[in-house]
């Protein structure tokens, strides 16, 4: 039978979040789609030694308009929240437990006509005044592309590069609320999770329970 739970010996330490190269190899994470604490939803996720990295605890009376992604000691990491008065699936990414300043803004990007792209994430600005590296939209640094499909849990995500940096693949036998994220070092696990965090919101509502 596939482990789930955390190994309860030690915790691996969380990876700061930040949009560029961290040496090393890939990591595989697995990722349950369920809260550790009582009349909470949410994530767990643990490495591939089964120590806990991430959690996500979400009240179930709570909107999830604010989702805060924590270490396993329960540090904020990234704060996931859908942008204010917007009409469409936008959403914002912030640092630690912050809504100043976003570090990046996400947008759902499936259309009828386009089911394969789900979503692209940007920066707010280059905040350089050099001219970005990837086409932009609205003058937005788009950073990753999210493609494939969060439903069957088998979605990649791109750099600006082109470049994969993370993938979510299903886990053989154990349903949907147990997948793989496996990430590149050109990527923090922290953000490939806020990457999961923001499918789920976006695409994830029919496998919500009440």
């Amino acid at each position: 039978m596939t482990k789930v739970h955390p190994n309860s010996q030690a915790t691996a330490a969380a990876v700061v979040p930040r949009p560029l190269s961290i040496p090393g190899k890939e990591e595989v994470l697995t990722v349950w789609r369920k809260s550790l604490l009582v009349n909470c939803s949410g994530f767990t996720v643990f490495d591939c030694r089964g120590n806990l990295v991430f959690r996500v605890d979400n009240y179930v009376s709570s909107t999830r308009a604010e989702i805060v992604l924590m270490d396993a000691s329960g540090k904020p990491l990234l704060t996931v929240r859908r942008k204010r008065l917007s009409f469409n699936d936008n959403w914002q990414v912030f640092d630690g437990d912050s809504t100043l300043n976003p570090l990046f803004a996400a947008r759902k990007q499936s259309t009828v006509l386009n089911t394969k792209r789900l979503a692209q994430i940007t920066t707010p600005g280059n905040g350089t005044g050099s001219p970005p590296s990837s086409p932009s939209s609205r003058g937005r640094n788009v950073v990753y592309e999210v493609e494939g499909s969060y439903l069957q849990r088998s979605c990649a995500v791109y750099n600006e590069q082109r470049r994969l940096v993370a993938e979510i693949r299903r886990k053989e036998a154990v349903g949907n609320d147990v997948f793989r994220l496996v990430v590149q070092p050109e990527m923090s696990s922290a953000m490939a999770m806020a990457v999961v965090i923001l499918l789920d919101q976006m695409f994830g509502r029919s496998l919500r329970r009440p």
